[in-house]
C-alpha cells in the first residue's frame, strides 16, 4: 500500500512547481485541478450530472467553467451543489488513482485539502509557503490578476499561517535548489519511517 502524501499551499506559494520536483524525484503525483479539468471535459463524468443542476453550465459536450462563475457570481448559493457534483467524483477519481499505484510514496496535490477536510485521508502532509511579498508578487504577475482578485483568493483559503501550523512537513520556495533540497528531505525522511516502522 502507497503512502499518501497530500500536497497543499495557498495561491502563489509554488505549489505546482513543487509538485513537478516531487515527480521529478519519481513520485507518481496526482493533481486534483488537473482531476477537474478531465471531469468537465468531453465525455467527463461531471459533464452530465452538471447539466441535469445547471443546464446553462454545459457548452458543447463540457463544462464552462466561466459559465460557472457566472452561476456563482449570480447565486452563491450554487456553489455548494456544485461541490456536491464535483468532490465525490474528484474523490473517486484520486482513490482510482492511488489504488493504481505501486510506489512506496504517492503525491497528492490538493490546493483546499484543509478547507475540505482532506488532510484526514493522508499519511501525512506537506505544506509549501513564502513571505507574503513573494506570494503577492507572484499572483500579481499572472496575466489579468488584480490586487483586489488576490484579496478574494485568499479570503477564501485558510491562512498560511495555520497551514503551516498543521503541516508535517514544510517547504519553503524562495528559492528553487533550497525547495528541491526540501523535496527530497521530506522523501529521505518518509522512506526513513517506513523501513523503521
Amino acid at each position: 500500500m502507497t503512502f499518501r502524501l497530500g500536497l497543499t499551499g495557498s495561491i502563489g506559494m509554488g505549489k505546482s512547481t513543487t509538485a513537478a520536483m516531487f515527480a521529478d524525484e519519481g513520485l507518481p503525483v496526482w493533481d486534483a485541478d488537473a482531476a477537474v479539468h478531465r471531469l468537465y471535459g468531453p465525455g467527463g463524468a461531471a459533464v452530465e450530472p452538471m447539466r441535469a443542476a445547471f443546464p446553462e453550465a454545459v457548452a458543447e459536450g463540457a463544462v464552462s467553467r466561466d459559465a460557472l462563475k457566472r452561476i456563482i457570481a449570480a447565486d452563491p448559493a450554487a456553489l455548494p451543489r456544485i461541490e456536491a457534483i464535483v468532490h465525490p467524483l474528484v474523490q473517486e477519481d484520486r482513490e482510482a488513482f492511488v489504488a493504481a499505484q505501486s510506489a512506496d510514496i504517492t503525491l497528492l496535490d490538493i490546493p483546499l485539502l484543509y478547507e475540505t477536510g482532506g488532510e484526514a485521508q493522508m499519511d501525512a502532509v506537506v505544506v509549501v509557503s513564502a513571505p507574503p511579498e513573494v506570494q503577492a508578487a507572484r499572483v500579481l504577475a499572472r496575466p489579468g490578476m488584480t490586487r483586489a482578485q488576490l484579496d478574494t483568493i485568499l479570503a477564501r483559503q485558510m491562512p498560511d499561517v495555520e497551514k503551516r501550523a498543521r503541516a508535517d512537513y514544510l517547504i519553503e520556495t524562495v528559492t528553487l535548489d533550497a525547495a528541491r533540497a526540501a523535496v527530497r528531505e521530506v522523501i529521505d525522511r518518509i522512506r526513513r519511517e517506513l523501513r523503521d516502522a
